[in-house]
């Protein structure tokens, strides 16, 4: 968020160790002022020096400037620029500072002669602006008119904090040359690195620190901002991006309130007016959108800052179309400006219009190779090159080649039903085609959706006809089961496409996480002992609050907690209006009926009434049959024998915990009968609970011992019916159907483990085992494919079953390449050698091939 006043320290710092200490301790005075909010004291006190023996200090014309500008009085700015101008005849930082003095104005047609002059002042003598503030004004300049960003750091800014390490406009304009290529780290960095004093009393260095968190660590970012707005209450750059909190919260109301704060200190504060436009857009108000936009660009007609802010607001909440719309008019005010251009590459790539997008972000990339999103734009482009594309009906599919042979088309068998089931339901036409991208790389994941590498926690996004996914591969010994991923995504599709993209982020969750648990029982999310216990505490969201939890989580926890009780929100709104009350909502918000308008009229009820019916709902449902467990940690040593764990419960009979560590540590004693009982007890504790050393899990690891694979399979099947991403167990009932020879079972299982992680050979030979037992000649021939692809430690033995296989079903000549290639690993494979020579034997396609 880019602030039209020179930042203050640039404008006060430049020359200040040469003034007497009494000017000096009567500016440090007028600084404080400035920083603390009261600008019009500043101002007079500045209009009082200048008045007198300082007419000609620099210092404090950009002090009175910069205070007429917080305060919107941008004539009384003019006429402090007009009047430095004939004492000042070399400054550049009031040069800079004019520069927006002169826009504010109405005199954008003066700007060309000013700049003009600019450069005859620092091509003439640069000399003179040898000093470590005189570099930093200089770095300033050259980063204006477009100079390397690079060169501008490694010549201006790094020497002059070389130079003079406490000079703190140095470290500002490094933080601020960072956060505009959007390299949040090193802003971060810097401000860390700057002078303390920055922390104990100037509002812009916690503004400035709060840009830098607010990507990766929100709540660190909220307590900057507090941090400003306690040194600063009227600081407008804190009090703007309060507000833009406050709208990612969807908290319109505070924000309007923020925003009319910002306009007590400055009444023409034009990115005020852009949020206002954004709220009007919101609360479907085209009329007050019209006219919030009209007077932002009152005093600069053509600040292409107005249009951006209005649509990055609107694209943050998924509304692509108009977001994309507003960063083109910014853009025909300056065609240069950056984050516009950044903006609408990104909106166009969510939209699926990926010629325009990709072509921006080259020539963003061009103009400046030191923007983080458009080197990491550039380099995924061509990443994307190598991905094969799959397609079908309204569906295209991008995909790793080597993970598009394996799993390519399931993926897009998965997404034709997901199409077809839940455009049923809900009554909704998805766009087409529908884009769907899957990354092996986590962080091209996150530079596809986000722009940024990040986005941990997240499997998958969807912004409408574009949905990006994090393959299993990307998410190590243990990936989530991707089929429930892609139909949660694809969930999206179908709500966002009926809503227009006007819907509040927790209900499009909330349906989507429902819809998964309807279409596969395993897919659902187990009510896990810390979620119960947020149920039942404090942390429960009102209903009317719930797309502030996603935003606010401090933890991965958190957010899975938002995601959860997103869930139960719409199975309780379910409940009430049943999926045809849910159709009629989704229509009214896309036909622009507000949320806190359309809930209470479909569901019958107010906002507060539902807030606490839903609070009991959910308390209940956390509750329900167990309200005499409870579920504290036992506070033991990890080598704590059976009989320390009993004494620890005798004094916490019904703690959960304490029972599942008993179960668990009676089972590695081998007291196996006393670990029958507890693992019993667990199953009536809590059921659903699937989380480390479970009760099905506890269960199977004892019948393992007592040598019962029957009981063990009962109880492995029992937890995957619970838990569908559950890959160890996949693994062993594999091993144990195999085993008892129950191919429709390994068949069965082979495929749910594919569901889980098909990158890994034991489901595909598993598969090909049982197909081919079973029969499914076809089947067995593509699992042993994906086999050949990922397990070379038999490459011969391989290639010969797939030949036989391939002559069984009258592929010959395929056949006969599989067996040559057998021999190509084995030439003394003897087995092969016959199967090959009968190929040769019989040539004629389609004959049946040797019996088995």
């Amino acid at each position: 968020m880019r602030s039209f006043v020179y930042p203050l320290t640039a404008l006060v710092s430049i020359g200040l160790l040469l003034a007497g200490s009494a000017a000096a301790a009567d500016l440090d005075e007028a600084e404080a002022l400035f920083r603390a909010g009261k600008y019009d004291e500043c101002a007079r006190a500045a209009a009082t020096e200048l008045a007198g023996f300082n007419g000609w200090d620099e210092r404090w014309r950009l002090l009175k400037i910069g205070s007429e500008m917080q305060r919107g009085r941008y004539g009384a700015a003019m006429e402090t620029v007009e009047n430095s101008f004939r004492h000042l005849h070399s400054s550049i930082p009031l040069r800079l500072i004019a520069r927006d003095v002169y826009r504010y104005n109405g005199r954008d047609d003066e700007i060309p002669r000013l700049m003009s002059n600019l450069e005859r002042i620092v091509m003439g003598s640069p000399q003179r602006f040898a000093t470590p503030e005189g570099l930093v004004a200089l770095g300033r300049y050259f980063l204006l008119v477009g100079q390397d960003s690079r060169k501008v750091l490694d010549l201006f800014f790094d020497p002059a904090i070389k130079r003079q390490p406490d000079l703190l406009d140095g470290y500002y304009a490094i933080a601020e040359l960072a956060l505009a290529k959007q390299d949040f780290a090193l802003a971060a960095e810097t401000l860390r690195k700057a002078p303390k004093k920055a922390a104990a009393d100037d509002p812009h260095y916690h503004y400035l620190l709060a840009r830098a968190y607010a990507s990766d660590d929100r709540p660190a970012a909220g307590k900057e901002l507090a941090e400003a707005l306690k040194l600063n209450p009227h600081h407008v750059d804190s009090l703007i991006l309060a507000a833009d909190r406050l709208v990612e919260d969807e908290k319109y109301g505070e924000a309007a309130k923020l925003l009319a704060k910002v306009h007590e200190v400055n009444p023409h504060e034009p990115r005020a007016f852009a949020y206002r436009a954004v709220l009007a857009h919101l609360q479907s108000d085209p009329a007050g959108e019209a006219e919030a936009r009209s007077k932002a660009l009152a005093h600069w007609s053509k600040n292409p800052e107005v249009d951006h802010i209005i649509g990055r607001e609107l694209s943050q909440k998924y509304r692509f179309a108009e977001g994309s719309a507003y960063q083109r008019k910014a853009l025909e005010f300056d065609p240069s400006f950056q984050p516009a251009q950044l903006q609408l590459c990104q909106d166009l790539l969510r939209l699926g219009e990926e010629s325009e997008g990709w072509k921006l972000a080259a020539d963003v990339f061009t103009g400046d190779p030191y923007n983080v999103v458009a080197f990491n734009l550039s380099t995924l482009h061509d990443r994307l090159a190598g991905f094969r594309t799959l397609q079908a009906d309204g569906l295209m599919v991008r995909m790793d080649p080597r993970e598009a042979d394996l799993y390519g088309r399931r993926v897009v068998d998965l997404l034709v039903r997901a199409r077809k089931t839940l455009a049923e339901r809900y009554g909704a036409t998805p766009p087409r085609p529908v884009v769907v991208e899957i990354f092996p790389q986590r962080k091209e994941f996150a530079v596809r959706t986000f722009g940024l590498p990040g986005a941990d926690g997240l499997l998958g996004v969807c912004f409408g006809r574009v949905i990006t996914a994090n393959s299993p591969a990307s998410q190590g010994e243990h990936p989530t089961n991707w089929e429930s991923v892609l139909w949660h995504e694809f969930c999206h599709v179908i709500t966002l496409s009926k809503t227009r993209n006007k819907m509040p982020r927790w209900l499009s969750e909330g349906i989507s996480v429902y819809e998964e648990e309807r279409a596969d029982p395993s897919w659902t999310t187990p009510m896990s002992p810390k979620f119960r216990s947020k149920l039942l505490g404090p942390d429960l969201t009102p209903m009317s609050q719930l797309s502030a939890a996603f935003l606010n989580a401090k933890s991965s926890l958190d957010l899975q907690f938002a995601y959860y009780e997103s869930t139960l929100a719409v199975a309780f709104l379910m409940d009430r209006i049943g999926v045809e009350g849910m159709r009629n909502l989704l229509d009214d918000l896309g036909a622009g009926v507000l949320m806190n308008e359309a809930l209470p009229r479909r569901a019958k009820m107010s906002l507060k009434q539902l807030d606490d019916q839903f609070a009991r709902y959910a308390r209940e449902r956390a509750g329900d049959g167990i309200s005499h467990v409870t579920w504290e940690e036992a506070d033991l040593p990890p080598d704590a024998d059976s009989t320390a764990i009993e004494a620890w419960l005798q004094k916490h009979p019904n703690s959960f915990h304490g029972h599942r560590l008993l179960a668990a540590r009676l089972i590695a004693e081998g007291k196996l009968g006393r670990a029958k009982a507890e693992i019993q007890a667990l199953k009536v504790m809590d059921p659903a609970y699937v989380g480390p050393e479970n009760a099905y899990m506890l269960q199977a690891t004892l019948a393992r011992k007592e040598s019962d694979p029957a009981g063990e399979r009962r109880a492995l099947e029992e937890l995957v019916a619970r838990d569908g991403s559950e890959s160890p167990a996949y693994r062993r009932l594999l091993e144990l159907e195999e085993s008892a020879r129950d191919w429709k079972a390994l068949a069965r299982d082979a495929d749910r483990m594919l569901a889980i992680n098909p990158l890994i050979p034991a489901p595909h030979r598993a598969m090909a085992l049982a197909s081919e037992e079973l029969g499914n000649i076809d089947a067995a021939i593509d699992a042993f494919r994906a086999v050949a692809l990922l397990d070379d430690s038999d490459p011969a033995g391989l290639h010969y079953r797939m030949a036989r296989l391939l002559a069984r079903r009258g592929r010959r000549d395929e056949a006969r390449r599989e067996a040559l290639k057998s021999l190509e690993e084995a030439p003394r494979f003897l087995d092969a050698h016959k199967l090959l020579l009968e190929l040769v034997e019989s040539p004629t396609e389609g004959q049946r091939g040797p019996a088995r």
